[in-house]
């Protein structure tokens, strides 16, 4: 019996999903287990492995589709079930020309060959017949067939042609292949070939076409749901931001302590955005109506406290979420984002990881941004911008002296938190980055 290949829900939120690619054609082996085709969420890009062992029969839904969970996409057969080719794939009619690669693809049995590896003979006019196939069982399979015509195709001489000989032979239908070459090594110019009209002045000048006026980069995937997002973010919310500077010399030592120390022992190296996670799931918790959100007519205060961290991945900005923040010390949230971090850039994370986030930061600092003011990322009630630690002269206990500073920006929506409970917040998140060793309590 054919197994269904379903598009299972690959988390808690998502309900569809947008076919990328099938890893395998029509008549090929699967295993179950290994990837059989891969599928787009709102944020990321995942591997759907094969239910079971056997031949790929059907693609019910193919590249491009948008796909409800739980749908059939596609079939699998056992390798040793004779199965008949999915709708769409059958030969039409053959005409003269095309008669006898039909007749040859026709000595051979149905079970003896992939319905893949027959439309590609048929196209190529190649015999089945000469073929030994490496699938189970014998059959010949798409990659048998590919091989077959690779070598066919070494085997034929290569004709070397300027391309304006090429041009002028396409237009007056000549044959290259019959024409001795006057060029270097025996290759073919414009004057080799009988065109049956004048050379025009436009033949003398082989141009090359011109470079396009623009790049069209096709609004969709990850960059469509950014700017669905970020438009909505601007559009709905009364954003507000605040900023100031802190003082990070203490934040700068307390890094360094950590770095050496578990870096030999643990092999983590801990990083800035590292220990922002825990100073703000500290203030969060200290100052529970940022952890907030606007639902309907209310504004409801969560309990759990689940810090985004903006990346930069190929495929555009996402947000992974570190879950329970408040209740991790930096080295569990470290290896927490470290875990997230490289799922998002190898392109492997779930719809689990980039939601229910409660609070985001996006640090700037590492592109030399001293400062900058982010968007929302909704249905948060707030965002945290960071920017780079600078060296520069300030006054510290009524001195003059080089102190390493960090610039903090603070965007919120005014609907839910009033200016002056946003200050107190961010100025909780100042000390904590002036006075870290507070964390470690």
């Amino acid at each position: 019996m054919p197994v269904n290949v379903i598009l299972p829900m690959l988390g808690e939120t998502m309900d569809e999903a947008t076919i990328v690619q099938w890893l395998a054609e029509i008549g090929q082996p699967v295993k179950k287990g290994e990837p059989l085709f891969q599928v787009e969420t709102d944020k990321a890009i995942l591997d759907v492995d094969s239910p079971a062992d056997g031949v790929l029969t059907s693609i019910v839904q193919g590249k491009g589709s948008k796909v409800a969970v739980l749908t059939v996409v596609g079939t699998i057969a056992s390798p040793a079930e004779d199965f008949a080719e999915p709708p769409g794939t059958s030969p039409a009619p053959a005409s003269a020309a095309n008669a006898a690669p039909a007749v040859l693809e026709a000595a051979v049995p149905r079970s003896v060959a992939s319905p893949r590896a027959r439309k590609l003979a048929r196209d190529q006019g190649l015999d089945l017949t000469t073929l030994h196939g490496s699938g189970p069982g014998g059959r010949i399979v798409a990659q048998d067939v590919e091989a077959a015509l690779s070598s066919r195709d070494a085997a034929r001489p290569r004709v070397s042609v300027t391309p304006l000989a090429r041009k002028v032979a396409a237009e007056a239908g000549v044959e290259l292949g019959g024409i001795a070459g006057s060029g270097t090594g025996g290759r073919i110019v414009r004057a080799d070939v009988p065109s049956g009209r004048p050379v025009q002045d436009s033949d003398r000048k082989e141009a090359t076409p011109p470079e396009p006026a623009e790049t069209v980069i096709p609004m969709s995937g990850v960059r469509r749901i950014i700017a669905e997002r970020m438009s909505a973010s601007s559009n709905a919310t009364a954003r507000v931001s605040l900023t100031t500077e802190a003082d990070a010399t203490e934040l700068v030592r307390l890094r360094t302590l950590l770095k050496d120390r578990l870096s030999a022992g643990l092999g983590l190296d801990i990083s800035y955005t590292d220990i922002l996670v825990a100073v703000v799931a500290r203030a969060l918790r200290d100052h529970p109506y940022m952890n907030a959100r606007l639902v309907g007519e209310e504004i409801r205060w969560l309990s759990q406290v689940n810090v985004g961290v903006a990346v930069d991945t190929e495929r555009g900005l996402l947000v992974p979420v570190i879950r329970n923040a408040d209740a991790m010390g930096i080295t569990r949230a470290a290896r927490t984002l470290r875990e997230l971090v490289e799922r998002a850039r190898g392109g492997k994370s779930t719809p689990d990881d980039l939601t229910g986030g409660t609070f985001t930061i996006t640090n700037l600092g590492v592109y030399e941004v001293d400062a900058f003011t982010p968007i929302i990322n909704l249905p948060e009630c707030a965002i945290l911008g960071v920017g780079r630690l600078k060296d520069k002269p300030v006054v510290h206990q009524g001195q003059i002296c080089i102190r390493t500073m960090i610039a903090l920006s603070l965007t919120f929506d005014h609907r839910l938190v009033d200016g002056a409970p946003a200050a107190r917040f961010l100025q909780r998140i100042k000390t904590l980055l002036e006075e870290p060793l507070v964390l470690l309590t």
